[in-house]
């Protein structure tokens, strides 16, 4: 990738997004962070929730990248929690792509988060992009996400839409919420543990989303590393990176009784079997594209 394109950034303070931005600042490039709090520096404030963005902070970037939204296993799924899910997807999207529409999309680039949430729990099917999405509530939700960034798309921007995977970093997400458990040797496959993971390192994550900033790719992107792999071959792998037991089933009633029914079947006892064709086919090779190596590089 050229060095110094302007590249937005929205939801630049999460775990994907500190790490992209700390890149492509190493990289050589100028990010202009979208933050809601007092801005610093070269940062921009906005107000997705009112719908305010200056469009003047869009007016000469080459890119836009979106990785803002709720997350997903932060809160029970309670009616008012899933409106907040959706609504910090659908209006922060809405409100990008009508403001990129608006200062002109020609020649520019969103790289939209999404989820592998969007092909629902398939067994052991193997799904790519050419697989129809899935039903429920996070098929559905991941669906209107990817749908609101028309307005860029229909004003001629290349729109990407990142569905990405498990991301694997101790500094976060649910590899972090698994160690401590796995350290005492209490750590185990969840149920059954024949649900497959689709995963991704998270070194592997920004330099796929850096990639995909100058490809000619649009529409869905999976970003999973090339091996998917069961529940139990990620407790066992682990067990072993830590050198500990990891024979401990986590059977589901306990976690269903913590998180609600709804989250902890989604996130835990149900899985995609995801592989990612499209950056294979454009030339993208991953650091990390089996599980112990993945995990001798982020435990």
């Amino acid at each position: 990738m050229v060095s110094d394109v302007l590249i937005a950034v929205a939801g630049s303070t999460g775990l994907i997004g500190r790490a992209l931005v700390a890149q492509l600042g190493v990289d050589g490039h100028e990010v202009i962070r979208l933050v809601r709090k007092d801005p610093t520096g070269t940062d921009v404030r906005w107000d997705p929730a009112a719908g305010q963005l200056d469009p003047a902070a869009l007016e000469s970037v080459d890119a836009v990248v979106n990785l803002a939204g709720a997350g997903i296993g932060d809160h029970r799924w309670t009616d008012d929690y899933r409106r907040t899910m959706r609504t910090s997807r659908t209006g922060t999207t809405t409100l990008l792509a009508e403001t990129l529409a608006t200062v002109g999309g020609e020649g520019r680039v969103l790289l939209s988060g999404s989820a592998v949430g969007v092909y629902g729990d398939r067994g052991d099917e193997e799904l790519t992009e050419a697989s129809t999405p899935g039903t429920g509530f996070l098929p559905e939700l991941v669906r209107a996400w990817e749908a609101s960034t028309a307005a860029a798309e229909n004003a001629g921007a290349r729109v990407v839409h990142l569905r990405s995977g498990i991301v694997l970093t101790a500094d976060g997400g649910a590899l972090k919420k698994m160690l401590p458990l796995f350290r005492l040797g209490l750590g185990g496959r969840f149920g059954s543990g024949r649900q497959w993971m689709s995963w991704i390192s998270l070194p592997d994550e920004v330099a796929a989303i850096i990639h995909l900033l100058t490809s000619e790719r649009r529409g869905p992107v999976n970003l999973t590393a090339p091996h998917p792999v069961r529940n139990a071959d990620l407790a066992q792998e682990l067990g072993r990176r830590l050198h500990r037991p990891s024979v401990v089933p986590v059977p589901a009633a306990g976690p269903r009784l913590l998180l609600g029914r709804d989250l902890a079947d989604n996130l835990l006892f149900e899985g995609q079997r995801v592989v990612g064709d499209v950056l294979g086919d454009d030339g993208f090779e991953f650091e990390h594209p089996d599980l112990p190596t993945a995990l001798a590089a982020v435990v």
